[in-house]
């Protein structure tokens, strides 16, 4: 059975009335038989069935053991971090999503949990950063925004032959597969101990929800986990999960066109005179195409690129002349969007940290919704015009001041 028909299949019709679309059980608890007897469910922040259902949805996608969900991506990052204790260090990729840094460096620091970012598309140096200390490896990939690609096999093989000073001696790999998705990637499947979402992006696919989500390998660690989310309480509500799973129902389709749209999207680019560099896996360029192209099924919706002229202004005067492309911080929808990671995503990280991560001034990020493919080109292609009709006007002014 294909990918497809069988999550479409997986979402379960209700048992008591015969509804195709899974109720969302909108209570805060539920009426128990006596102290302690129930019908699987006390308290909706412990557990609720339409939360079960999605939760139980993520984990098959992924192949793995349990699936947990959470108030919003930053709470499920909170979450695996919460697994360590003071004193454990995580090694983390260098172009790490912002929220993710913030988190790591303003508050978990002052707990004793120490970060050390490396380039991890590059497997020694992860060999290299690992310490008796180290109780975490977490890699994106694709990162945001520059999307390099990290072998999860190959840090996987780092991470199960090092033994850690932890508990149980174990170095955990997370995933962060916001980016790839399910349906183009299984990071558990090639290794790797947790994968985290921002279901808020293509999960979702709709721009109308916040949520994140957790899915462990193993059974004992999706407990901790599921322990966690009960305990902390940053849990996702009934509706949103269900918006949630209606989203989920439409990912395989929607992640080929924009997948699709992508590709051209950075051929275009690559051939246009004020563009410098152009960030996609599914280009042959790409240094990271082969691995990409070695563990997934594609090489998803985002498309990165700097422009010759490095600076804010510039990156500023594209971002506000597109007209499909909306500004706006997030990604994954249906709609075109387009942001500034300098002023927007990346803005927490320090401006020096940020550019020696490649995350530089002029570099801006697309994230290609489901419109058809020519007209998105030809908003670029007007918005990329005019910076190069500025930048020649501004050559012809100088000219004549030194003549």
């Amino acid at each position: 059975m294909q990918a497809t028909t069988q999550l479409i299949h997986s979402i379960p019709v209700d048992p008591l009335t015969g509804a195709i679309s899974v109720p969302i059980y909108q209570t805060s608890t539920f009426v128990q038989d006596a102290p302690g007897v129930n019908k699987g469910y006390d308290y909706a922040r412990t557990g609720n069935p339409t939360r079960a259902t999605l939760e139980g949805l993520v984990a098959q996608l992924e192949g793995g053991s349990t699936g947990v969900a959470f108030a919003s991506g930053l709470a499920a990052i909170d979450a695996v971090v919460k697994l360590l204790q003071s004193g454990d260090e995580i090694i983390a990729c260098d172009d790490i999503y912002g929220g993710a840094f913030r988190l790591f460096e303003q508050v978990y620091k002052k707990f004793g949990i120490t970060v050390h970012y490396v380039d991890t598309s590059n497997p020694e140096a992860v060999f290299q950063a690992l310490t008796p200390k180290t109780r975490l490896i977490w890699i994106e990939t694709p990162t945001n925004p520059t999307l390099k690609i990290t072998d999860i096999r190959a840090v996987s093989k780092i991470a199960k032959a090092h033994k850690a000073g932890g508990s149980d001696g174990r170095v955990l790999l997370c995933v962060d597969n916001t980016f790839a998705t399910p349906a183009l990637q299984q990071p558990l499947l090639l290794g790797a101990d947790l994968v985290v979402h921002s279901g808020t992006k293509y999960l979702g696919g709709h721009s109308d929800l916040i949520a994140g989500l957790v899915v462990t390998a193993d059974a004992e660690l999706g407990q901790q986990v599921k322990f966690l989310q009960n305990a902390s309480g940053a849990i996702l509500g009934p509706f949103d999960s269900w918006l949630l799973i209606r989203g989920i129902e439409t990912l395989h389709l929607r992640i080929r066109q924009h997948s699709a749209s992508a590709r051209a999207i950075a051929a275009f680019l690559e051939g246009h005179p004020v563009v410098d560099k152009v960030y996609y896996p599914g280009l042959p360029t790409h240094p990271g195409h082969l691995v990409a192209a070695g563990q997934s099924k594609g090489f998803g919706g985002i498309v990165s690129f700097s422009l010759k002229e490095d600076s804010i202004e510039a990156a500023t005067a594209f971002v506000t002349s597109t007209e499909l492309f909306k500004l706006a911080e997030s990604l994954g929808g249906i709609k075109s969007l387009v942001s500034h990671p300098a002023q927007m995503t990346h803005k927490t990280i320090p401006a020096e940290k940020r550019r020696a991560a490649g995350v530089v001034d002029g570099l801006i990020r697309l994230s290609t919704g489901l419109e058809d493919t020519e007209d998105l080109i030809a908003d670029l292609r007007q918005a990329l015009d005019r910076l190069e009709l500025k930048a020649e006007k501004a050559e012809k002014k100088e000219e004549k001041v030194y003549a």
